[in-house]
């Protein structure tokens, strides 16, 4: 699908280009040196319309059809940070798959990443691009995301790309006992917060931590 030439980018999608992103994630705040030197070489381009591949490495979310949007860079980064700040982070949940380019980042830094996604055309092109990349530790199902992905967990981590008003119930009892849960809780775009939610033996500790802005958790298949 792709050669090296493609992978590796020329001008605005070269390495250079992603060691300038990761400079400004530095910048930004990220210090996770595993997630920076993995966003340093996942090819973001690839996971944008080609007509949007030159600015695939801006600190911007990007469009991607059927009402989608990519994540920022610094958003991706800073989910993925939550994450891997906990030990023994081998199984994630992603519950919006959307690009891929989120399960690709993960799926670098863990064992199995299971990812779901509502809107088939979406992920019909995720799988592609897996596929061609060689990101063979991602599995993929086309499924409402409030129902995650039961019969593969329970969970290290739990990741959700979209932002509901309240978190499923459903996903909370797929996390492991330790597991961390991250997600966008909202009604409205600009009134949502990154939640995250670890799981103990004693129950559910949530802490609130910086605003953001993520396209609204719906339910059903498309």
């Amino acid at each position: 699908m792709w050669s090296s030439t493609d992978i590796a980018g020329i001008g605005m999608t070269s390495q250079r280009t992603r060691n300038r992103m990761v400079a400004r994630l530095r910048d930004q705040g990220i210090e996770n040196e595993a997630v920076l030197s993995t966003m340093s070489v996942v090819p973001r381009h690839l996971f944008v319309d080609e007509a949007m591949a030159t600015r695939a490495y801006e600190d911007a979310s990007l469009p991607l059809g059927e009402g989608q949007t990519i994540s920022q860079p610094i958003i991706v980064a800073r989910m993925t940070e939550i994450l891997m700040s906990i030990e023994g982070m081998h199984r994630v949940l992603e519950v919006g798959t959307g690009s891929g380019y989120q399960a690709a980042v993960l799926s670098r830094l863990v064992d199995s990443v299971y990812s779901v996604e509502r809107i088939r055309s979406l992920l019909l092109k995720s799988r592609e691009r897996f596929k061609a990349l060689g990101y063979n530790n991602i599995m993929t199902r086309h499924s409402d995301g409030s129902w995650g992905w039961p019969g593969q967990g329970p969970y290290n981590g739990i990741l959700v790309t979209a932002a509901p008003a309240s978190i499923p119930d459903t996903l909370l009892d797929q996390l492991a006992i330790n597991g961390v849960l991250v997600c966008p809780v909202g009604k409205q775009s600009g009134h949502q917060v990154l939640t995250v939610v670890h799981r103990t033996v004693s129950g559910f500790h949530t802490e609130y931590l910086d605003a953001v802005k993520f396209v609204p958790f719906l339910s059903g298949k498309m």
